[in-house]
């Protein structure tokens, strides 16, 4: 209708103005109700294309849609591990800050774990203690094999000497048996030498690599047995948490509740514009939005990112071929919308439904740019007619409360 109107100023009326004042026709006289098509045919059939173009020109690229909303994520509350729920530490709707507890399940299993893991440890350092008082005994083997190996081979070198002088002094069977006894001798020294390296062995390789092993042990028992205790991943407001002590809760089936981010949702709106828009919208971009949850307010916003894809092209393998006649929607153009000051989104409630506006401008090109009389007039004309959209918008901001509240009774 403001289209029509501001196309008949320049149409309609400059056609009515040269018949009467011209051509002397006078309204209900020579222009009457049936022959106003034939008087003012001109200007009718002028303010109708008129109307036409600048419908496309300010549709086309000052695009418009009600498909915005600013989208958050409501994130399910759920244990890393099924269990039994033994305390409760919040309400229904409480607001709860990141690393709060949330509940906690039973941990009777994960603290014997844990029990069994630490005794381990002080086992394996008792059996240090233990090594290292091997190790000592093994040196005092090892000195007594010593003195014991010295003193055999001091007597066979006496034996051997004596019956090199005189052969009848010391029988030959005598020093057969010396011999053997320091062939003994050194076995029982090498064996001493053996055990004390092989108790060093332990105590510097076998037991450190052992107690490492339990605590690594302790720390994963620990591990489970901090995820007994549910904490809140990001600050936000608790909701459906009608959790009670002796509940099951399973990571797979079934959730304690939803956390919904104290911040997620007022950054941004996310809207979808038609893909014939897809040429114009640009990031940079000005925009306008007003929503239901804050209604007679326009907000200034700046376009951020414009999606490059379409999501309802999307598809999932399966087992039969896609036929893209069964399609049910063509799908729009996601764009996303900032606020363009802080706390733009304060009061508009997340999950609200907007309505957009965005804006061409086309001032940077025209005042750097050397264009050609017909296309500064075209882009100076597009540039002007955003005013309309903008009036629109303002006037559906007015209107929006009245149409909820009146027309549909919500």
């Amino acid at each position: 209708m403001l289209e029509i109107i501001l196309c008949s100023l320049v149409t309609v009326l400059p056609d009515y103005g040269y018949r009467r004042y011209v051509q002397g026709k006078r309204l209900g006289k020579e222009i009457t109700f049936y022959s106003v098509w034939y008087e003012l045919r001109y200007g009718l059939t002028a303010c109708f294309m008129l109307t036409v173009a600048l419908i496309t020109i300010i549709f086309y690229f000052h695009p418009s849609t009600t498909n915005v909303t600013s989208f958050f994520r409501a994130i399910p509350i759920l244990p890393e591990a099924s269990g039994r729920v033994s305390e409760v530490l919040i309400k229904q709707s409480d607001v709860v800050k990141q690393g709060q507890p949330l509940f906690k399940l039973d941990s009777t299993k994960q603290e014997a774990a844990v029990e069994v893991a630490r005794r381990r440890i002080k086992e394996i350092d008792a059996q240090m203690l233990v090594t290292r008082a091997d190790i000592a005994a093994s040196e005092g083997q090892i000195q007594q094999a010593k003195s014991a190996l010295e003193q055999a081979v001091d007597e066979l070198r006496t034996k051997e000497e004596l019956n090199r002088r005189n052969a009848n002094i010391v029988a030959a069977r005598e020093i057969e048996k010396l011999q053997t006894a320091v062939d003994g001798r050194q076995g029982q020294l090498a064996a001493a030498e053996a055990a004390k390296l092989a108790a060093e062995t332990r105590l510097s390789t076998l037991l450190p690599a052992e107690r490492e092993s339990a605590e690594a042990t302790l720390r994963q028992s620990q591990v489970d047995l901090n995820k007994t205790v549910v904490y809140a991943g990001v600050s936000g407001r608790v909701e459906q948490f009608v959790l009670q002590v002796g509940d099951v809760v399973n990571p797979f089936m079934r959730a304690a509740g939803v956390l919904i981010p104290e911040e997620h949702g007022r950054t941004a709106l996310q809207a979808g514009f038609g893909q014939i828009e897809a040429q114009v919208m640009k990031v940079g971009m000005a925009a306008e939005v007003t929503c239901a949850s804050n209604p007679m307010v326009i907000i200034p916003m700046v376009v951020t990112r414009v999606q490059d894809f379409i999501a309802a092209g999307q598809f999932r393998v399966g087992e039969q071929l896609v036929d893209v006649s069964q399609a049910m929607k063509p799908g729009t153009i996601t764009v996303v919308l900032e606020p363009l000051f802080e706390g733009g989104l304060g009061n508009v409630t997340p999950g609200s439904r907007c309505i957009a506006n965005a804006y061409t401008s086309n001032h940077e090109r025209l005042a750097t740019e050397k264009l050609g009389a017909g296309k500064w007039m075209f882009l100076h004309a597009v540039d002007a007619v955003a005013l309309v959209h903008a009036m629109l918008l303002r006037i559906q901001a007015l209107v929006l409360p009245i149409q909820t509240l009146v027309f549909t009774g919500h």
